[in-house]
């Protein structure tokens, strides 16, 4: 088995910041921001400056998206209510706006079904607004409601103050929290999903195309959503099937409406027909362990959220090499499901993929005997400060 060859290596890291970055792969791209992320285990597979602030511009209607989508599958909401169009909705999103607009007349009441097309399809900013309001009364309130579940999600890095996206020096994300986003609005609302790649929407006898311009190109693309500021650039959050399997890309920071669909559908491309699958580790089977400092264990062990497999560039030399990082060593509690670690593959010394760890087991604080035997030992390896 050619995994036999790794080298495991176990990188106890002081610091989350001594991981080294994966900007050195060999796909290359003229975006800013960049991420491919396979679906199913999140492996990352790119990664340029995907923990950097960027301003997420319309790409944050997938979060908008998200809440509409949590409040419709708990019940508090269905697709049939109507939804009142203020005049900050009509002013701030509509016509009068020049901004991307589903041209909702002031006052009027539009169906829930319809905003919610209108903010996929045509990324209509009075239609997010529209859904805002009627969700928290005000946008403020809405983000609110949008940053709690976007904790619950993971989104470690991102506040949302808007619905829209619409510039606001405390509205940011990742190209990593983007991605997450998008795989959870994937695996949690399927039977919402298929309307990302609807190529058009007519609404007022007014017909839109979709504005995902990958959808038309024949390579599988079958959403998520584009964004665009004057200050941000050009940027768009992709997915598509690949043989079973899916991949997720965030791009941003382009210069032109081109080259923004261009560079994704290499990105997209490259995931595809870059990579040989090889499965390593089948699932709940312990990669590594973690050292625990004062728990009632010594340490933890660190499992794949799923099995792990291995996407290694198709020709690449001297792969892979393993490390597993994590910021350590780790204090309790510990619990049961958290991520606390990675798996790294190199191939000739670039970082091609990262995996996240798990602990396998919850690890409580330990006595006063398991403290001080600890600390000795902490302190003799020098990893205290």
């Amino acid at each position: 088995m050619r995994f036999q060859g790794i080298r495991l290596l176990l990188a106890v890291l002081m610091a989350v910041a001594c991981i080294a970055p994966a900007a050195a792969q060999e796909f290359e791209t003229k975006a800013k921001f960049a991420v491919l992320m396979d679906y199913e285990s999140g492996t990352i597979l790119l990664n340029k400056a995907a923990d950097e602030r960027l301003e997420p511009a319309s790409m944050s209607k997938l979060m908008t998206l998200a809440v509409v989508f949590t409040y419709l599958k708990q019940g508090k909401l269905s697709l049939d209510d109507e939804f009142f169009i203020s005049e900050n909705a009509w002013r701030t999103g509509g016509a009068a706006s020049g901004g991307s607009t589903m041209f909702a007349e002031l006052n009027s009441k539009v169906r829930v079904e319809d905003l919610v097309k209108s903010v996929i399809i045509q990324s209509g900013n009075d239609a997010a607004i529209a859904l805002a309001e009627g969700i928290g009364g005000t946008e403020q309130t809405f983000g609110r409601i949008a940053n709690t579940l976007a904790k619950q999600i993971g989104l470690n890095n991102s506040n949302f103050v808007n619905s829209t996206g619409l510039p606001d020096p405390d509205q940011y994300s990742t190209a990593r929290d983007l991605a997450l986003l998008a795989r959870y609005l994937i695996q949690t609302f399927p039977e919402f999903y298929p309307l990302f790649a609807e190529p058009e929407f007519t609404w007022n006898k007014i017909r839109q195309l979709n504005r995902n311009s990958l959808l038309e190109l024949g390579i599988g693309v079958d959403g998520l959503k584009t964004g665009h500021t004057e200050a941000s650039g050009y940027g768009e959050v992709v997915s598509a099937p690949n043989d079973g399997r899916r991949l997720i890309a965030v791009l941003h920071g382009l210069a032109t409406m081109r080259e923004r669909t261009e560079e994704a559908r290499k990105l997209i491309t490259w995931g595809m027909r870059g990579f040989e699958l090889m499965p390593v580790y089948p699932k709940d089977k312990i990669v590594a362990y973690a050292n625990v400092y004062g728990g009632t264990e010594a340490s933890v062990g660190l499992v794949g959220r799923d099995k792990i497999d291995l996407f290694l560039p198709k020709g690449a030399e001297n792969c892979p090499v393993a490390t597993v990082t994590y910021k350590g060593p780790l204090r309790p509690p510990v619990l049961e499901g958290q991520q606390v670690g990675k798996l790294n593959i190199y191939c000739a010394d670039v970082l091609v993929q990262e995996t996240p760890l798990y602990a396998t087991a919850t690890v409580e604080e330990g006595d006063l005997f398991r403290k001080s035997a600890d600390a000795a030992r902490q302190l003799l390896l020098g990893w205290l400060p």
